[in-house]
């Protein structure tokens, strides 16, 4: 069971290349598990719930089948010695520290089966077999206040780039079409490793695989940004122009309270130069709302920035207090209430600009990845180039004549936008 973010599923397909090398069986359905184990996410509050509540529901199949429930992950990894104490029905917590050493640890746990080793065993790709993941780094150096991560992956590793031009090459030649690069920060792609950032020189090479028809990036820090990124992937037809800016806030204070490098009139300058690179980018940002002592009118500044930018695609949270963070004890509070009315005021905001934005599509052709049929025969649902997997973005919706292999790319016209 893999719960959170694209990072964790990448390592829970590792772990379960690595099972698989080990003559050990994948199913789909716990009941038929004599291991179950889960990659547990602990970044906020809703998340650590939402694992403890798996744990418990995959402890009752202890009654039947399952001899071991193991529990991987972030969840694992700071809270290891409390999950032990609290949930006997546990066999084993692995935490990410320990993954180095996971196939050693996994062996012991399942009768003694030699297992290959977890960086060399092939991943065992569980997402649409058209569309995989590339985790080019671990963990984050950002240290913003609000958050965990570091605390549990520790500081920006870079992976070296001949392993992932390696694993890309492996995920190519099993047919995915569209790799999509994620980390905490992939613009500090290289920083620690080469002494600079590398994110450019590894497109440029990623882009010589045969087979993929479309490169997506993740998670791109805006001051990380620079011209020389821009423009050259520009040069780069497979590599999208989409763009997942994490914004959190746009109040100068607010920021600086976050840790967060850069201005809003950084970002603007930012956005205006994508905009006059590219033909028609895709702009995305997510923002955290009721950060302690946000006033109404900093919340007020956010919404007209919203405004202001028109993004394609926006994500917004409420702020959710982690302890051992430089925010858990800072003054302020904002009461839940407020959050939530905050929360629903920028989303509304975000749903008229949203509107606006797709109303420009209708005419317009669009190359689209189809994925899945929508029920009535002949009617397909699919992602264009603005739509990330995973449900993170929207859908479009389309009608053939013809049949269409999942997989495949079409040209489709926008007659409707919603």
């Amino acid at each position: 069971v893999s719960l959170g973010c694209s990072k964790n599923l990448v390592d829970s397909e590792k772990i379960m290349g690595m099972l698989k090398e080990g003559s050990h069986e994948m199913v789909s359905d716990p009941a038929q598990a004599e291991a179950i184990i889960i990659n547990t996410c602990g970044f906020i509050n809703p998340a650590k719930e939402e694992a403890i509540s798996t744990i418990f529901k995959m402890a009752e199949y202890k009654k039947y089948n399952c001899k071991k429930l193991i529990v991987v992950g972030c969840l694992a990894q700071r809270y290891k010695e409390a999950l032990i104490e609290d949930i006997p029905e546990i066999d084993a917590v692995i935490s990410i520290r320990e993954y180095p050493h996971i196939h050693e640890i996994l062996g012991q746990l399942l009768d003694g089966h030699d297992l290959v080793s977890y960086a060399k065993a092939e991943r065992l790709v569980s997402s649409k077999p058209w569309t995989a993941y590339l985790k080019i780094a671990e963990g984050c150096s950002n240290h913003c206040t609000y958050c965990a991560i570091p605390l549990i992956r520790g500081d920006n590793v870079t992976f070296p780039m001949e392993q992932l031009i390696e694993e890309a090459k492996q995920l190519a030649a099993r047919g995915v079409k569209e790799l999509v690069l994620i980390a905490q920060d992939t613009t500090k792609y290289g920083v620690d490793l080469y002494g600079k950032r590398s994110l450019l020189p590894l497109l440029q090479k990623l882009h010589e695989i045969e087979g993929f028809h479309w490169i997506r990036i993740l998670y791109m820090y805006p001051d990380e940004i620079d011209d020389e990124l821009i423009e050259g992937m520009a040069k780069l037809p497979k590599v999208l122009p989409y763009f997942d800016i994490p914004m959190q806030h746009a109040n100068h204070r607010m920021l600086t309270a976050m840790n967060r490098r850069g201005t809003k009139e950084d970002v603007l300058k930012l956005i205006k130069k994508i905009r006059e690179t590219f033909e028609e980018p895709t702009l995305r940002t997510t923002f955290i709302v009721g950060f302690p002592g946000e006033t109404d009118e900093e919340f007020e500044e956010l919404k007209q920035f919203v405004k202001d930018v028109h993004w394609d695609r926006m994500g917004s949270f409420t702020y959710s207090p982690e302890e051992d963070t430089p925010a858990f004890d800072m003054d302020g509070a904002i009461d839940e209430e407020i959050k939530n009315q905050r929360l629903d005021e920028l989303m509304q905001l975000q749903q008229e600009v949203s509107f606006a934005n797709q109303q420009k599509m209708i005419g317009k052709t669009l190359e689209v990845l189809v994925e899945d049929q929508d029920g009535l025969r002949g009617v397909y649902r699919g992602r264009s180039v603005h739509d990330a997997p995973d449900e993170v973005d929207g859908v479009v919706l389309f009608t053939s004549e013809r049949a269409i292999n999942f997989g495949e790319f079409v040209k489709v016209k926008i007659t409707e936008a919603m």
